[in-house]
């Protein structure tokens, strides 16, 4: 049977391009698990999901190796507890010739050799990319600050409406939920706001 695996990091990132490689394998949208979590490890519902339906024989599609996880020796693991234990394959649709786990079956032990070898190199390499692109990452945001920019949620203007209401809350006239309506702002945005406006009054 052909099952997939995607993931994505976060929840407000799409899998969209991931699922279209799926699609076009004819892969039951039953047998499609996505996850829209962090890859730091695996305990994730969909995979988990995933991981106690296989069966020997099975093909896993991932799109690339770091959707697996991102955990250098979680994969090598789960890659081998797949493959090994249970019996089924995985193939990598981003470098499918170079890693297709059938391909190491085919050699025995010289196979199983080749195919550590191959895994803890790319992970190595995934771990390095990584690495580099969060190094990247803090050295714009440094070079941002030294040039002026300012970072973090930028504090509303207290308005004069809102101290009104604030007023009638704080004095007991009116209950949170009413100001919160008259002001049509959700519980934690009250609540931050009141906290800003008691710290503008406090330095006034």
């Amino acid at each position: 049977m052909k099952i997939a695996y995607g993931r994505v990091s976060a929840k407000d990132q799409n899998p969209e391009r991931q699922l279209v490689k799926f699609r076009e394998l004819k892969i039951d949208e039953r047998y499609i698990f996505v996850d829209k979590l962090s890859g730091k490890n695996f305990n994730r519902p969909r995979y988990q999901a995933m991981r106690l339906m296989i069966r020997e024989g099975d093909l896993i599609y991932i799109d690339a190796l770091d959707r697996l996880g991102r955990d250098y020796d979680g994969i090598i693991d789960e890659w081998k507890y797949i493959t090994r234990e249970v019996g089924a394959d995985i193939i990598c649709l981003d470098n499918e010739t170079l890693f297709d786990s059938r391909k190491f079956k085919t050699m025995g032990d010289l196979g199983k050799l080749l195919e550590d070898q191959f895994l803890s190199m790319l992970t190595y390499v995934a771990a390095q990319e990584r690495l580099k692109n969060k190094q990247r990452q803090s050295e714009g945001i440094e070079a941002a600050k030294a040039a002026g920019v300012k970072f973090g949620r930028p504090k509303q203007e207290i308005t004069a409406e809102f101290a009104r209401v604030y007023d009638k809350w704080k004095s007991g006239a009116i209950k949170a939920v009413e100001a919160m309506k008259e002001l049509g702002m959700k519980n934690r945005t009250f609540y931050r706001r009141v906290k800003e406006y008691e710290q503008q009054k406090q330095v006034g």
